[in-house]
C-alpha cells in the first residue's frame, strides 16, 4: 500500500473519531437542553397554576415568590433567626461529616466482610441486628447521649449513610469473577494481593452505587434529625416554616436541598468517571 493510500486512510480515522466525537458533544447537549425545558415547563406550570388560582396561594407559593424570598433570605435571619447560609453551612457541616464517616467505616467493613470468610462470621451478627433499626429511630436515644449538637446529628447521618455502604461493597467483591481469582493463585499472589489488586477494583461499581443510595440516606434522615431536634440548618428552617404559617419558606427549604442534592450527585459522578476510567 503506497503512502498516500495510507494517508488517506490515515485521515478517514481520524474524521471518523471527530464525528464521533462531535456526535456525541451534540448529543450530551440536546439531552441537557432536553432537561433544562423540562425544569422550565413544571416552573411555568406551577406559576400559572398558582396565578390563574388553580392552586391555592395561601399553601402554594409562586416560583418567582420561593426566587425572591431566596435572595431575601440571604441577608434577613427573620423569621426563623438565621439565613439562608447559616442554615446551608449547619446541614452541610453535619451531613458531609456523617456521611464521609460512613464512608471511611463501612466501606472496608464491607469489603472485608465480603472477602474474608472469618471475619463475616464474625460481624455478620452484629450488623444483621443493626441493618433494620430505621435511623430515626436513634434519634431519641442520641438526644438523651450526645444532645443536640452536631456530633448527635452525624451519627444520625452515620447510621443511614453506613448500611448501604457495607452492603453494596460486600455484595461488589463478592461478585468478582472466580476466574480471575485463580488467575492470580496461579501466578503465585497471596490472598491479601488478590483482595487488594482484583477485589477491590472488581467491587468498585457497586461500591459507588452504594455511595450514591448513602447521599440520598444522609440528606433524608438529616432533615428528619433537624426539623425534630436542632436550632439551625435547613431541615430546621423548614420546621420553622410550618410554625410560622409560611409554605414560601417550607418550599425554598426544599428546594435548596433539592439543588444541593443535585450538585453533590454530579459531584459524585464526576469522581466515580474518574476512578472508573479504566473501565471504559
Amino acid at each position: 500500500m503506497s503512502d498516500s493510500v495510507r494517508a488517506t486512510h490515515r485521515l478517514s480515522d481520524e474524521e471518523r473519531i471527530a464525528k464521533v466525537q462531535t456526535d456525541k458533544k451534540r448529543n450530551t447537549y440536546q439531552l441537557t437542553m432536553l432537561s433544562v425545558i423540562g425544569v422550565l415547563s413544571f416552573l411555568l406550570l406551577w406559576q400559572f397554576a398558582v396565578m390563574f388560582g388553580w392552586l391555592p396561594s395561601r399553601y402554594v407559593p409562586m416560583p418567582s415568590d420561593v426566587v425572591k424570598l431566596f435572595f431575601v433570605k440571604l441577608t434577613d435571619p427573620n423569621p426563623d433567626g438565621a439565613v439562608l447560609g447559616a442554615h446551608i453551612l449547619s446541614s452541610l457541616q453535619v451531613a458531609l461529616s456523617g456521611f464521609f464517616l460512613a464512608i471511611v467505616i463501612g466501606i472496608p467493613l464491607g469489603l472485608f466482610m465480603g472477602w474474608f470468610r472469618g471475619f463475616d462470621s464474625f460481624m455478620r451478627p452484629i450488623f444483621e441486628i443493626l441493618r433494620p433499626i430505621p435511623p430515626v429511630s436513634w434519634i431519641p436515644i442520641t438526644i438523651i447521649w450526645m444532645g443536640l449538637g452536631l456530633k448527635a446529628k452525624a451519627f444520625i447521618v452515620f447510621f443511614s449513610a453506613f448500611v448501604p455502604c457495607v452492603i453494596n461493597s460486600y455484595t461488589g467483591i463478592r461478585q468478582t469473577s472466580q476466574a480471575l481469582i485463580n488467575v492470580g493463585k496461579v501466578c503465585g499472589a497471596s490472598n491479601f494481593t488478590i483482595f487488594r489488586k482484583i477485589g477491590i477494583p472488581s467491587a468498585l461499581t457497586m461500591t459507588f452505587a452504594g455511595v450514591r443510595v448513602a447521599l440520598g440516606n444522609a440528606w433524608a434522615t438529616l432533615v428528619a434529625a433537624e426539623m425534630l431536634a436542632a436550632n439551625l440548618g435547613l431541615g430546621y428552617m423548614i420546621q420553622q416554616g410550618r410554625s410560622f404559617a409560611r409554605p414560601d419558606i417550607i418550599i425554598l427549604g426544599i428546594v435548596v436541598i433539592g439543588m444541593l442534592g443535585v450538585i453533590f450527585t454530579w459531584i459524585l459522578g464526576r469522581v466515580e468517571g474518574k476512578v472508573l476510567g479504566w473501565k471504559k
